[in-house]
C-alpha cells in the first residue's frame, strides 16, 4: 500500500497563521519536505518547526541553480526541471514505502509555490490532498492595513518577472494590483508604478507577518534594501481616506428590543436574541440577568435591582429615543411573568410613542423543567405566579382553585420567597381539595445552571421547605403519569 501525499501550506511566516489541520498533518507525517536555497536556510520548515516532532525524515530539496548560474544545456529551465525531477523521485522512494510525506510550502502551495511542480509529477500516481495557506497577498494586505477590493472591483496579481511595459500597461487599468517576486526586479516594478502614474498610491511590504515585517509607501524605498520575500501593492481605489472620522449614531435608529435569555446559558439563546444583544449599543437590566451577557466594551451596560421594572423600563425607553439601540434583557422569556409588559406600558406613554419597542423570545423556566423532566406539558396547562406583589392572595387563590378543578397541569413561578413563604402550603393545600395526594409534582431548580437539579415527588409529600425562588413547579393533572424510569408525562388524549 503506497503512502499519501500532502502539499501543506504553512502561510506567509508567522506560525501562528499555520492553519489547525496543517498544524496536525506536519506533526503526523513520517517524512517532512522542504525546499531551500544553497545557504540551506528554509522559510517553511523555520514556520513548521513548531509543529515537528524531531524524529521524522526530513527532505530537504535545495535548489541547485540561480538565473545567473547554470551550465545545464537546457538553460535554466532545463536545471529546474532536472531538479524537480530528481526531487519528485526522491519523495517518490518514500510514497511507495508507504510512508506519508507531507511537502512543507511558503503561503499556499498552489499559489505560485514550488509545491506545484512535484504536485504535477506525483499527484497522478499517489493519493494526494492539497492544504491551502495563508497568501503573501492576504498578509501583506493585513499588515499595510488597506482592502485590497470592494464591491464589482478586480484584483490583478503580476510577477516582477514581466517586462517594465507589461507590467505599467497593466497597472494603468488595474483596480487594484498586486506584484510580487519583487527583490532584484524592483527597480524595474517602481519604475513602471510611475509609469502607469499610479506610483503615489502604492504600498511595499515585505515578510508580512514576521517579526521582520516592513511597510512602507512605495515611492519611498531604497531598492538596495528589497528581499525577494516582499510585494508591491495598489489598493482598492474605494478604500477613501484613513482620517475620516468615526461613524454617528444615526438619528433616529434609536429602539428597544426586550430579549429573552432563555433560563440559563448561551445553548438556550436563540439566534435572534444573539443577534439583538450583538447588535445593541446599550444594555439594560436587572444585575444577575446582564451579567449572563459577555462584556463588550463597545457597548454601556445599565444595571439595576429587582424591583424597579418600570424605572428601569422608562431609562431604556428614554435612550432609544435619544438615539441608542437598547437591549433589554430578561431571564426565560420576556413576555412571561418578565419585562416585556412593563417596558410596554411605559412605551404606551406620549414621550415614547415614536419609539419602536420589540419583543424578542426566550426559551421559558417552564418549558425547561418540563423538558427536563419528560413532557408534563403534553396536554392543556395554567401558568400562575404565586407572588402577591402586584396582585392580592385572593385573586391568585380563585386562579388556584379554578385551574385544579379545571385538571389543567400548572406551571408555577415565584412559588417562594425568604419573605413570602405561606403561599406555597396554602397553594397545595388548595390544590389537594382537587386532586389526589399522589398527582405527581416536579420541581426544577436552577434548571440550566451549575447548581441544576429536578426531583419528582407527589402533591402530599410536597416539602414546601425545599422549594425557593430559584424553583419551578409543575403541578400534574389527573392523567399525569411517572413511568419506571422516573420520566414525567402528560398524554394528549383526556377521558
Amino acid at each position: 500500500m503506497t503512502g499519501r501525499l500532502f502539499g501543506v501550506g504553512v502561510g506567509p511566516g508567522d506560525p501562528e497563521l499555520v492553519t489547525v489541520k496543517a498544524a496536525r498533518l506536519i506533526g503526523e507525517a513520517d517524512v517532512v519536505a522542504f525546499h531551500s536555497a544553497r545557504h540551506g536556510r528554509s522559510i517553511a520548515r523555520s514556520v513548521a518547526e513548531p509543529y515537528l516532532r524531531g524524529d521524522q525524515i526530513e527532505e530537504q530539496l535545495v535548489y541547485p541553480v540561480t538565473t545567473e548560474t547554470t551550465g545545464h544545456p537546457g538553460g535554466y529551465q532545463g536545471a529546474l526541471d532536472e531538479f524537480y525531477a530528481d526531487c519528485a523521485a526522491r519523495l517518490a522512494a518514500h510514497l511507495d514505502d508507504g510512508r506519508t510525506v507531507v511537502v512543507l510550502s511558503e503561503g499556499d502551495p498552489l499559489f505560485y509555490g514550488s509545491y506545484m511542480h512535484l504536485h504535477k509529477r506525483l499527484a497522478p500516481h499517489y493519493p494526494t490532498e492539497v492544504v491551502p495557506g495563508v497568501t503573501s497577498l492576504s498578509a501583506s494586505s493585513a499588515a499595510a492595513g488597506r482592502p485590497l477590493v470592494e464591491r464589482e472591483e478586480t484584483l490583478t496579481v503580476l510577477p516582477g518577472t514581466l517586462s517594465g511595459d507589461a507590467l505599467a500597461e497593466r497597472l494603468r487599468t488595474a483596480d487594484a494590483a498586486a506584484v510580487l517576486k519583487l527583490g532584484r526586479t524592483f527597480t524595474k516594478v517602481r519604475q513602471a508604478f510611475e509609469d502607469a502614474g499610479r506610483l503615489a498610491d502604492a504600498w511595499y511590504v515585505e515578510r508580512a507577518s514576521s517579526s521582520r515585517q516592513r511597510v512602507a509607501p512605495l515611492a519611498e524605498v531604497d531598492p538596495a534594501e528589497v528581499p525577494y520575500m516582499s510585494l508591491a501593492l495598489l489598493t482598492s481605489p474605494a478604500e477613501g481616506s484613513f482620517e475620516a472620522p468615526p461613524p454617528a449614531r444615526p438619528e433616529g435608529a434609536g429602539g428597544v428590543a426586550v430579549v429573552g435569555l432563555g433560563p440559563a446559558g448561551r445553548p438556550w439563546l436563540t439566534p435572534e436574541a444573539q443577534d439583538a444583544l450583538a447588535s445593541a449599543t446599550d444594555l439594560v437590566g436587572y444585575g444577575p440577568y446582564l451579567d449572563r451577557v459577555p462584556a463588550n466594551p463597545r457597548q454601556h451596560r445599565h444595571s439595576s435591582g429587582n424591583r424597579v421594572e418600570a424605572d428601569r423600563a422608562r431609562h431604556a425607553l428614554a435612550l432609544a429615543r435619544d438615539g441608542a439601540r437598547v437591549a433589554v434583557v430578561s431571564s426565560g422569556d420576556p413576555g412571561v411573568f418578565a419585562m416585556a409588559a412593563a417596558v410596554l406600558e411605559v412605551a404606551d406613554e406620549d414621550e415614547f410613542a415614536d419609539v419602536p419597542v420589540q419583543v424578542v423570545p426566550g426559551l421559558t423556566a417552564a418549558q425547561a423543567v418540563a423538558a427536563r423532566a419528560g413532557a408534563p406539558l403534553g396536554h392543556d396547562f395554567c401558568v400562575l405566579s404565586l407572588s402577591d406583589i402586584l396582585k392580592p392572595w385572593d385573586v391568585i387563590a380563585r386562579r388556584l382553585s379554578a385551574a385544579a378543578e379545571a385538571d389543567l397541569v400548572l406551571a408555577l413561578y415565584n412559588p417562594s420567597s425568604s419573605r413570602r413563604k405561606h403561599q406555597l402550603p396554602a397553594a397545595r393545600d388548595l390544590l389537594l381539595e382537587h386532586r389526589s395526594p399522589e398527582t405527581p409534582v416536579v420541581i426544577g431548580r436552577d434548571v440550566g445552571g451549575p447548581e441544576e437539579s429536578v426531583t419528582v415527588t407527589t402533591l402530599g409529600k410536597l416539602d414546601p421547605d425545599q422549594v425557593d425562588m430559584r424553583c419551578l413547579l409543575i403541578i400534574g393533572s389527573s392523567t399525569t403519569t411517572v413511568t419506571d424510569q422516573g420520566v414525567v408525562y402528560t398524554p394528549r388524549r383526556y377521558p
